[in-house]
């Protein structure tokens, strides 16, 4: 059985946990990734679904894309399990 006691146990969060130096790396990425202008305006738009829905911090609610490419509200927990694993689909 997989030792769950370190946070995040796919292999690529242990990959970076015993690699420093990779991690490094890859949060140097990240950092230059989030802030180009396309991710800042893919963000600015979701945040404005997200007020339109009528979601608030704290209610639990996310904006959860649907099959046939709308959104909709739905508890966080449900939408961000739906991530592929386990042979999910991947859009409500």
């Amino acid at each position: 059985m997989a030792d769950r006691s370190k946070k995040g146990t796919s292999k690529s969060a242990k990959y970076y946990q015993n690699n420093p130096e990779a991690r490094a790396k890859k949060a140097k990425y990240d950092t230059k990734y989030h802030g180009t202008a396309e991710r800042k305006e893919y963000r600015r738009k979701l945040m404005e679904e997200n007020r339109a829905k009528g979601n608030k911090v704290g209610d639990g609610k996310d904006v959860s894309h649907t099959r046939g490419g709308g959104t909709t509200s739905e508890n966080k927990s449900t939408n961000r399990a739906r991530q592929g694993a386990g042979g999910k689909r991947k859009t409500k």
